[in-house]
Formats: C-alpha cells, structure tokens, sequence
C-alpha cells in the first residue's frame, strides 16, 4: 500500500564560510550532532527511527564515504536502522528527502531522518598517478573541490555556464547585482528577526586550545551596497555578468529533516509540518545548467494540474542571481513570493545542505503564513532541474 510522505522538525546548523569558524569540525562529528538534534526536536526516541538517508557530494574526511551508517550510529539511531548515502549534485539535500520519503511511500521504511552536510572547508586535494607508481618527475595535486565545480563535460566552472544563461536569454549586470543585494538584506532580516535562528541548532567548534559557540550564519553580509556590489571584477569571463558577488557562496554545514508516515509519526508524537505532495526531475543542457528549475518547476505543475499562481510561497536556489532572474521571467514569479528569507548568495550554499535549508524555510513560511502550497527547486551542475511541491500539513 502507498503511504503518504510527511515531513517534520527539522534543524541546521549555522553555515560557516570557507575556511571560516568550521573548518576544523570533522563532517560526521557535525551531522551526527545535528541528526541528534532533530530527534530531540521531533519528540521522538531515536530507537523509533528505522532509517537515515544521508547526503553529501564531496567526501571529506576518512569515514564520509561510509556517512550514512556512521552518522546514523554516532547520533544513537538503533543499529538495525538502515543507511543510504546518495547524491544529486546541488540537490543532493531534496533527494536525501526524496529517498527517505520514497521507502516510506513504498512500506520500507516508517519513520526515518533525510539529513546532509558538506564541508567544503575540509576537502581534500588527491594525487591521482601514484597507485601503480610513477617511474620520475614531479606529481599533481588535484584540488576536490575544482572537480565539485567543473563541468564535467565542458570543464568550464558552473559560474561559465551561467555567464552562457546570460547570453543566451540576454540578462544584464545590474538586475543581477540588485537581486543579490536584496538576497543579502532578506537574509539579515531574517536572521534579525529570528526566523533563521528557529531553524538553527547551536555547536561547539574548535578555537585555539578551547570551544565556542557557532549559531548564527557567517555568510550574510551588512553594509553591502550596490555601488561595491558593482566595482567587483567579472569572476568567470573578463567581459562578463557573473561576480562573487552575484553568485552562491562557499560554505559548510549540516542539517536534518524527521520523514515519515502520518500514522507513524503520530503514534511517536512527532507533529507533522508538511505533506510532499509530488516531485519532478530533468535533464537541461549542461551549458545552460541554471536553466533547470524552469522545466522543472513547469512539470510539476503539469503533473499536479497547478498553476504558477495558485502555489503560495517558492524557494529556488540562488546558484547565481540569473538563475532566479530566469524562473521570474520564464515562470511568471514575482519577487515578493520566492526566497524571502536569503539563500545561497547570502546564506551560501552547500549542496548537501541546501535543499535541506530551503525545505526549512518553506516549512515554517507556510507555518508562519497559513499558506497551503510551496514549490522548492534548484539547478543542478552536469545539467539538470529539480523541483518539490509540498503542503502545509496545518491545512489539510
């Protein structure tokens, strides 16, 4: 029998730049505090939970590629609940959603936790010629994190293909400086207002010999204006539109989301936010990744007979301000309806955090609101749009 996916008390921790305040906290260490932290939230024993799915695209320390069950014991889950890594480029958070949610939908799994982490501050660099030896000369150190934002196909970074976007549909500079700012104040906002501190769940990292306290995003910057937003060179092509500035920043963290059946999360006393309702994914071309969310949001709408205006609040990722500045003029969104609360320039952007992050904030958007619908998409590096409806579970 099909059961129907809802999700529940989700948590993050603040998200640290790269090389900033957690650059010295091991990836697991990380996710299983914070996996520990949704199950306090949830109102649930962590022996109720028969699952973890778990996220990330860039391994980075000697047990993430075994993430999924170390984390899962390491935050008390039982040591009969299962363990699945996955990954889906920069919705690898969504599909750690997706995948806990599909077992439930499916009788396999009951109650379980989606939760993701990346700690780009900590990848690590390979040599890739020493396994069999190398009779002279001098060997290559590959930086992983240049593989995590290349094309795989091209080899250009992600910020050319979104240089391409803006060629092709004709984008200008200051549209895009003028989004990122306004990511850049909607976040602060956010964080004034404590909206992303609900969200947050406090860690001690590393600082010299001692321990302090990390719990509010490091990214977020005051005081930005549009004329230093303009003075910044192109980053990606010497005549170009895309910057630092207007593009997603580097950062690390963790987050968790509770997913399971409503009988069951009921019979656990966790309160159920919000149902998923359907999901849609596609192919682009990988020159024009952040063209994604458009295809994509379009077909869930096709498959769930919505329209554009009958969906409340969106949460699209800000890989790059064109990427949204596209959804807007392709879709019909208006600005006052999609990511009020910052995102990936302000917030930054982890791919196994991200979708993750977005869920939390459409969550308690709908929660504060009383809205009933909120699409959740993203683009995705190699070429790829990925898009989540979801509904309020207070409304239904």
């Amino acid at each position: 029998m099909t059961q129907e996916i809802y999700v529940a008390a989700g948590v993050r921790s603040a998200l640290g730049n790269f090389g900033g305040t957690l650059k010295d906290k091991p990836m697991t260490e990380l996710a299983s505090e914070i996996v520990q932290s949704c199950v306090k939230r949830s109102g649930a024993a962590a022996s109720d939970f028969d699952h973890l799915v778990f996220t990330t695209t860039c391994p980075t320390d000697k047990d993430s590629l075994f993430a999924a069950r170390v984390v899962g014991m390491k935050s008390g889950l039982p040591a009969d609940a299962g363990a699945l890594d996955v990954s889906r480029a920069c919705a690898s958070g969504l599909q750690a959603i997706l995948a806990a949610g599909q077992q439930i939908a499916t009788g396999h799994s009951h109650l379980a936790i989606a939760a993701g982490s990346e700690m780009f501050s900590r990848a690590p660099f390979a040599v890739t010629t020493s396994r069999w030896g190398q009779a002279r000369g001098h060997q290559q150190l590959e930086d992983m994190l240049e593989w995590c934002y290349r094309c795989p196909f091209s080899l250009e970074y992600m910020g050319d293909t979104a240089e391409n976007l803006t060629e092709k549909y004709g984008y200008e500079r200051a549209p895009m400086d003028e989004y990122a700012l306004q990511s850049q104040e909607r976040a602060l906002a956010a964080i004034e207002s404590g909206f992303l501190g609900r969200q947050i769940q406090p860690v001690m990292v590393p600082s010299g010999r001692s321990q302090v306290e990390f719990a509010i995003d490091e990214s977020p910057r005051a005081g930005l204006t549009l004329e230093k937003l303009a003075s910044l060179k192109p980053a990606f092509k010497a005549d170009g539109n895309v910057t630092a500035g207007n593009s997603s920043g580097v950062t690390d963290g963790a987050a968790a989301m509770v997913v399971g059946s409503l009988d069951r999360m009921r019979a656990c006393g966790v309160s159920p936010v919000a149902k998923i309702v359907d999901w849609a994914v596609v192919g682009v071309e990988p020159s024009l990744m952040g063209h994604g969310p458009v295809p994509a949001i379009s077909q869930l709408l096709k498959r769930v007979d919505l329209g554009i205006n009958d969906i409340d609040y969106f949460e699209i990722n800000e890989a790059f301000a064109v990427v949204n500045l596209h959804a807007e003029a392709q879709l019909g969104i208006s600005r006052d309806r999609h990511n009020l609360y910052g995102g990936g320039i302000s917030v930054g952007h982890p791919p196994g955090v991200t979708g993750l992050r977005m869920m939390l904030n459409a969550t308690q958007h709908l929660q504060d609101t009383g809205g009933r619908y909120a699409i959740l998409s993203m683009c995705l590096g190699a070429g790829q749009g990925m898009a989540m409806l979801i509904e309020n579970a207070a409304v239904l």
